[in-house]
């Protein structure tokens, strides 16, 4: 028993002595934590430089955009093919993906031999025999019938320019082919399958590198996997990067796959400190000396050969064999990554490690093999430690791109070198773990490799493509052409003559009503005047105090919230709150016993026969108090002030917001004769030729006309570019049938549109994964400032998801895209279709005075106009495109509408004061 004892303690002590040796020996290949935190450091500056305009021609990490931009969802199905080249076999599946919805996949493949022959012979007969072997497996599984879509896995740093093309940069591994390098691999494999025309019909859709593919068999059946890792023959990583991100592709919508490419890590001379004696006599006997230095001390075709010097290098300083060395231990590549796993394997492994010496022709001691088995841990240790920093690297990255405390994420592994070794893959996790604590990783074998993942990406073009069209149908209803808004231009310049003549204005949608505002304001106006301002869901009362001479405006308001009953109770209910608001302020501001000049902003369609006389045309906006339409609303508002009892004010005019706003913005530019309101509802006014307005005696001077062009195109002369959508939003409106043209270009309705396209494309299973959410069915629950939000150009993606889920949409990142887009094709439609509607008005001013050039400025209000990144600009475009001889300023009303009713009231009295002069 003490015999048995003796030995084991000899045998322990002298392993612990071998493995010190070998410690001291090997003491620059042992990396600790600190210095691993300070190579992903490196890393992380490597990927910064990789991905910028300027500094990535230099960068040794590529970081090579691969316009993969989408995982699969589960909803692929079909038959695809795939072919991957890149190691010492190649290898042709087809992948038939089922249609149940289950995430089935079948996979049938055939392996072919690569003769060095062929990898290192001419490019045209590299390219031959793929095609040969892709002809073979065609034949052999009886496939030459049909025409399938390909996903070509090429394991070799491309530059692409778009998902179907790749231009080789270099080789890598043991490919040498000549005349290959800076061609379209994919061109070059066309011409090659066309020469099997009788026999070959396929679609190659993908060019795609194993990492990605490895990510994409993954992301398959994890859809939270977004880094793919090899780490086998060679080494890489893909993930999933920002667009944002990417300077070298074009826009900043959703993410795209990077191809790190970081094999050549540390060829700028970054990890000089890091490499040792043995990487460098390595890389000089390598077919690329000076390249892929990383990949050099990390994979698999390389690991077993720096054993190998390792342990010449021992032997000769006598360290190891007595000082004994075999001609096989001098022989190159005699020592393989197999024979380095196969050392380090739990039980087995010194009795390994003595066969694979003996087979080399030493004669190894007990001492001898724990060394070498020591050596073999140090070297596949290091590997493992240096993955885990340029890994730890990228999950860092992908962590701050998506601003979260913790991640949590998926890895797709393969790579023969983590499969065979049976170190590796706990090394590799523990170490991740250990320098990324703030991210939780799982990491995933992929099973089948990365060219199921080529058919993947295949699968995920084709249906990206097929779902792009139906996208794209839906988008181009709203795509108008430079002759449908000509059309809208013509018109809408026929129906504001129909409007103004006697004999058709009973007929016209656009009613050009005559508003009994004649003058414009001259500086001449002064006082003290009351001004009320109806036209949305909240009232405002104001107090306006104008100097003369000056052209200087003091305002005091006060805003009142019009509940819904009220809005849609009865009129005298509407009125008395009116009226009680009206009380409040002249408390607030203590002017309870004063008698003021009142102009009553009423933004409603009214017919005039003076300046305070306003009949109700009819209400928009949401507005449904009983008894109003066909009644003078000033009278109304006369009523419920008597029913009050406690002060008397003197209505001037009866004002529209368009006119308000013109007249705000005249006061401070005498040029401007046009209003423009584009918010919650949409409406314009201009100053008409007194000659042209038949519905008003008089052929002298100017009057403003109230277009109420909202319900232009409600006789349907505009149903050729109405959508389906559009019916829908109007046949839920209070009003069907009414206002149409404001349906299609107001702030009431456009986010309405857009959530009946979004139901639309959901249906289709287009988006949210085909669930249609409660909230997504409520109606006006996507209100138009989102809208203004999502299209913000300063907005990145993930606050667009944010967005949504606020409003109960759980939004993948491709779906965010979708929502952005179909939200600029509504907004921009509304933009152009105003833009038509003015450049009828402003042409028709400048025929009317009989100018070759007319100049103008529009005063211009509303929420949409404000507050819309791109409202405004597209709609000046448009004017400038349509009315090309008119010069068109906009100037934006600061000061709303309200302070608009007190200067015309202010004008009013001051005619009224000529007039009494005269």
């Amino acid at each position: 028993m003490f015999a048995v004892h003796l030995m084991a303690f000899y045998f322990s002590k002298l392993k612990e002595d071998q493995i010190k040796k070998v410690d001291r020996f090997l003491y620059h290949m042992r990396l600790s934590d600190e210095t691993l935190l300070d190579i992903m450091s490196r890393f992380q500056a490597e990927m910064e430089k990789g991905l910028g305009k300027d500094t990535h021609p230099t960068a040794s990490v590529k970081m090579l955009p691969t316009f993969v931009r989408a995982i699969p969802d589960g909803s692929e199905n079909g038959e695809f093919l795939s072919l991957d080249l890149g190691g010492s076999k190649f290898r042709v599946l087809k992948v038939q993906v089922s249609e149940d919805g289950k995430q089935n996949v079948q996979m049938e493949s055939q392996f072919y031999p690569m003769p060095s022959e062929i990898t290192r012979g001419n490019g045209t007969e590299l390219f031959a025999y793929v095609a040969d072997c892709l002809a073979d497996f065609m034949k052999t599984k009886d496939l030459t019938h049909k025409k399938l879509p390909l996903g070509f896995t090429f394991s070799f740093p491309c530059r692409q320019t778009k998902l179907e093309e790749g231009f080789l940069l270099s080789w890598t591994k043991k490919f040498k082919a000549r005349g290959v390098q800076d061609t379209d691999v994919v061109d070059r494999l066309t011409n090659a399958i066309k020469k099997h025309k009788a026999d070959l019909d396929v679609d190659i859709l993908a060019l795609v590198n194993d990492t990605v593919g490895t990510m994409m068999t993954c992301a398959y059946d994890d859809p939270s996997c977004e880094v793919g890792v090899i780490i086998g023959t060679g080494t890489n990583a893909c993930y999933m990067e920002d667009m944002s991100n990417i300077d070298l592709v074009e826009g900043d919508e959703g993410r795209m796959c990077i191809n790190t490419e970081w094999g050549a890590f540390g060829d700028d001379g970054v990890l000089e400190d890091i490499r040792t004696e043995f990487d460098r006599e390595l890389d000089l006997g390598s077919l690329n000396p000076g390249k892929q230095l990383f990949e050099k001390m990390i994979s698999g075709l390389y690991m077993g050969e720096l054993v190998r010097l390792i342990l010449l290098k021992m032997a000769k300083a006598g360290l190891l064999f007595g000082g004994a060395k075999s001609s096989a231990l001098h022989t190159k590549g005699k020592i393989e990554t197999q024979h380095v796993a196969a050392m380090e394997k739990h039980k087995e492994g010194l009795a390994n490690t003595r066969e694979i010496l003996v087979n080399l022709g030493l004669e190894p001691s007990e001492s001898d093999c724990i060394a070498v088995q020591h050596v073999c841990t140090i070297v596949s240790f290091r590997s493992a430690n240096l993955c885990a920093a340029a890994l730890a690297a990228i999950l860092t990255r992908l962590r701050e791109n998506k601003k979260l405390a913790r991640l949590r994420t998926t890895v797709g592994m393969d790579g023969t070198l983590y499969k065979i070794h049976p170190q590796y893959p706990k090394r590799l996790h523990k170490v991740v773990r250990r320098l990324v604590p703030n991210c939780d990783v799982r990491f995933l074998l992929s099973e089948s490799g990365s060219t199921k993942g080529a058919a993947m990406v295949t699968a995920v073009a084709s249906r990206v493509q097929a779902q792009r069209k139906q996208i794209d149908r839906v988008l181009a209803l709203f795509q108008l052409t430079r002759e449908q808004l000509l059309g809208v231009r013509e018109k809408m310049r026929i129906e504001l003559e129909y409007g103004l003549k006697k004999k058709t204005h009973a007929l016209a949608t656009v009613k050009m009503l005559p508003t009994y505002v004649y003058g414009m304001p001259d500086g001449t106006e002064k006082g003290k005047f009351l001004a009320l301002d109806l036209g949305g869901t909240n009232f405002r009362v104001l107090l306006v105090k104008i100097r003369s001479g000056w052209r200087s405006v003091r305002m005091y308001n006060k805003i009142f919230a019009i509940p819904l009953e009220i809005m849609q109770g009865t009129g005298e209910e509407l009125f008395d709150h009116i009226v009680q608001c009206i009380a409040d302020f002249l408390d607030y501001m203590g002017l309870k016993g004063a008698q003021l000049p009142l102009g009553f902003t009423f933004s409603f369609p009214c017919r005039q026969t003076c300046i305070d006389k306003g009949t109700l045309v009819g209400w928009t906006k949401g507005f449904k108090a009983t008894d109003c339409e066909g009644e003078d609303v000033v009278d109304m508002l006369r009523d419920a002030i008597k029913r009050r009892n406690e002060f008397d004010l003197d209505i001037v005019a009866i004002v529209n917001d368009t006119v308000g706003t013109m007249m705000t913005c005249g006061y401070e530019d005498p040029n401007c004769e046009i209003g423009l309101i584009a918010g919650t509802g949409s409406n314009v006014c201009y100053m008409e030729e007194m000659r042209n307005i038949e519905l008003v005696e008089g052929d002298e001077g100017r009057m403003c006309i109230n277009t109420e062009w909202g319900g232009f195109g409600d006789n349907g002369c505009i149903d050729d570019i109405c959508t389906q959508y559009d019916k829908e939003v109007d046949e839920g409106s209070l009003n069907p049938g009414k206002q149409r043209y404001e349906k299609m270009t107001s702030g009431m309705y456009l986010g309405e549109i857009v959530r009946q396209i979004l139901i639309d494309l959901t249906r289709q299973g287009l988006l949210f994964r085909g669930q249609i959410s409660e909230r997504l069915r409520t109606r006006g629950i996507f209100e138009t400032k989102f809208l203004s939000q999502i299209e913000s150009d300063r907005l990145a993606l993930l606050q667009v998801r944010r967005i949504l889920q606020q409003l109960g949409l759980d939004s993948t990142c491709e779906d965010s895209i979708i929502v952005k887009e179909v939200c600029g094709a509504v907004s921009r439609r509304a933009a152009q279709l105003c833009g038509a509607g003015m450049a009828a008005i402003v042409e028709k001013r400048r025929e009317d005075q009989g100018l070759e050039h007319f100049k103008v400025t529009v005063g211009v209000d509303g929420t949409l106009y404000k507050l819309h990144p791109h409202f405004s600009r597209i709609l000046q475009e448009t004017v400038r495109e349509l009315a090309p001889k008119c010069d068109v300023t906009f100037m934006l009303s600061e000061d709303g509408s309200g302070k608009g009713a007190a200067l015309i009231t202010a004008v009013a009295k001051r005619l009224q004061m000529q007039g009494k002069e005269n």
